[in-house]
């Protein structure tokens, strides 16, 4: 419960049809797998502290800090009522950056794996290179996950899914964080098994 519903569907189940079945139970809860959310307070919290964590990475804080308690009200609001103008309305703010910055100080994202116990990865990585240059999906795949990418001369064994497409490694880090984080404000980017068919 406490991944993004698109990521759980990037990782476990981006190849069968649609619509995805899901079984929901109500008993023996797995908490050695999911963070139980007791209450609506519980999970604003959680997700609050996604927010506060990525603004941290973008702007040392400086955005989430200025903002009011209503202003994140709204955030949370907006989200859990499934009212997209309510919610950007401040998360825009989150996703600008000083034009003379050439993008956030760093890129909030995390990398899971099926085949690994890992629950995920996630490091500092800055969006431009010191000369000057936009880092892509490709340069930070081959810094944090090089077994994600197949050698130039070998066959394709992983597919990365980012909201169930597979972005080209020679995106922009920059341009995917604007435009294809999730809520929280993270990438969260799904490294799963190329598939057979």
């Amino acid at each position: 419960m406490h991944y993004p519903i698109g990521l759980l569907f990037d990782l476990l189940a981006s190849s069968s049809p649609l619509p995805w079945n899901i079984t929901v139970h109500f008993k023996s809860f797995p908490e050695k797998d999911l963070l139980h959310c007791p209450s609506k307070d519980v999970i604003e919290a959680h997700f609050m502290s996604c927010m506060k964590e990525a603004d941290a990475l973008k702007h040392k804080s400086q955005v989430i800090n200025e903002m009011q308690k209503k202003d994140h009200k709204q955030l949370w609001m907006g989200l859990q009522n499934d009212r997209f103008d309510q919610f950007w309305a401040i998360n825009r703010k989150l996703m600008e950056y000083p034009a003379e910055e050439n993008g956030f100080r760093y890129i909030p994202f995390r990398i899971y794996q099926t085949t690994t116990e890992r629950p995920f990865i996630q490091k500092l990585f800055r969006p431009v290179a010191a000369d000057g240059q936009l880092h892509t999906l490709g340069d930070l795949l081959k810094e944090v996950c090089p077994s994600a990418i197949a050698p130039e001369d070998g066959e394709k064994k992983n597919q990365v899914m980012i909201h169930g497409i597979e972005p080209m490694l020679e995106t922009p880090l920059q341009w995917l964080s604007e435009h294809l984080s999730y809520p929280d404000n993270f990438l969260h980017i799904s490294i799963i098994p190329q598939p057979t068919d």
